[in-house]
């Protein structure tokens, strides 16, 4: 049976309780890998969890995947060019009208050297046709004042695709309170409702003790465990490296375990700059997301330093706040309120070397106060941050349909 056939006989026989259905539309989606590949899978099946039928709409991928969650997977949308979009148009009007439309938004995740125009068009043309887009803002566009003349040129065609995708947007969803501040200028006046969704860990928590055990032995036999999660790009990798140096001086039974993709090319880096560190860093490469969780319920505290402070579209602080273990972290532009507000958390502000490992010395050094902390932020994920806060915000909001001029 034809795709299209599937599609009309999912229409047809649609269960008629449902909250809704959703079309999501993203740059990737498992098996490719990415934050907004899983970020978008969470969400997705959380929304099949809750009642609803969600169609996710996806670049053409090379692995044939068997979706057993519920979430109806199209990889229609091919290389994103406009013989695809017209594909989808086609099949997306066998669905009755209005359609919800959620677009995944990241401006340099759609192809065309980050300047795909014709998708942004053929999104306005869906609104214009009485489709409700709703845009989940992940990033909002490339910096005018940095990078080269093309980086400067690409930035001004990102802010071109703002203001058409806020022409089409009858709702804006952001991963922080920040990127309104960013894009709201670019409505041009229209009344556009923005809403903050925050991102939650893309880690699940795994329960089990003796892997855990199996990795504190492994790294550190005896003493603190302090842990790190990352990709280790340049910006983090700055503020990281004078940390692990001062701490590394410490006359105290201590491992600093690097965790994630890059984390042995880094120590690698820092090990050749402080061969005397070498047994006292460790890393892990990449792991799979079971392995990791076990690994990070493994460290007596995280240190997460982010040179624009920590928020809540950080996914490596998420999963230290999901595991229950304290995040020693930093405060910047982009840090929300709330985090200062709630004390679950501590923070210096971004740069302030001396000030975050004096902090990371008092957690390492007292564990009821490590303890009180790690329930404190395990506590804040439970009640704000779960993928079923996440689902529950997008099916309550009452769509307020500001019209498609």
């Amino acid at each position: 049976m034809s795709q299209q056939a599937l599609i009309n006989e999912r229409v047809a026989g649609a269960r008629p309780h449902l909250h809704g259905c959703w079309h999501v539309i993203t740059n990737e989606y498992p098996p490719q890998t990415g934050g907004v590949s899983d970020y978008t899978q969470q969400v997705a099946r959380a929304l099949v969890e809750q009642g609803d039928e969600v169609h996710v709409w996806c670049p053409a991928w090379r692995d044939v995947e068997n979706h057993a969650d519920g979430v109806h997977v199209h990889r229609q949308l091919g290389s994103i060019a406009p013989s695809d979009l017209r594909c989808v148009d086609a099949m997306l009007d066998a669905f009755p009208s209005p359609r919800r439309i959620l677009v995944q938004w990241v401006p340099t995740g759609y192809g065309y050297k980050s300047m795909n125009l014709p998708f942004c068009w053929w999104l306005r043309k869906r609104a214009r046709h009485g489709d409700r887009v709703e845009i989940m803002l992940h990033e909002p566009f490339l910096d005018l004042r940095t990078g080269s003349l093309r980086g400067r040129a690409v930035a001004l065609v990102h802010r071109l695709l703002t203001v058409i995708l806020l022409r089409s947007a009858t709702r804006v969803w952001m991963t922080i309170p920040a990127w309104e501040q960013c894009w709201r200028p670019y409505a041009l006046g229209r009344r556009v409702p923005f809403h903050w969704l925050p991102v939650p860990s893309n880690i699940p928590v795994v329960h089990n003790p003796h892997r855990v055990q199996e990795v504190r032995q492994r790294y550190c036999p005896g003493g603190a465990l302090i842990g790190h999660f990352g990709t280790y790009g340049a910006p983090v990798a700055s503020l990281l490296e004078p940390i692990l140096y001062a701490l590394g001086r410490d006359p105290v039974p201590q491992t600093i375990l690097l965790m994630g993709i890059g984390s042995q090319r880094f120590r690698e880096a820092v090990i050749k700059k402080r061969p005397e560190l070498s047994e006292r860093i460790q890393a892990t490469g990449a792991l799979a997301p079971e392995d990791l969780s076990c690994h990070i319920s493994a460290c007596d505290l995280l240190i997460q330093p982010y040179p624009d402070g920590v928020s809540s579209r950080r996914t490596s602080f998420m999963a230290g706040l999901s595991h229950g273990i304290p995040v020693v972290t930093t405060a910047g532009l982009l840090t929300e309120d709330l985090w200062a507000a709630t004390g679950a958390v501590p923070m210096t502000a971004a740069g302030d070397i001396e000030g975050f490992v004096k902090l990371v010395r008092r957690y390492r050094d007292d564990p009821e106060a490590r303890a009180t902390m790690g329930n404190a932020g395990r506590s804040i994920y439970a009640e704000r941050f779960e993928v079923r806060h996440v689902a529950s915000k997008l099916r309550s909001e009452t769509l307020t349909v500001t019209g498609n001029e």
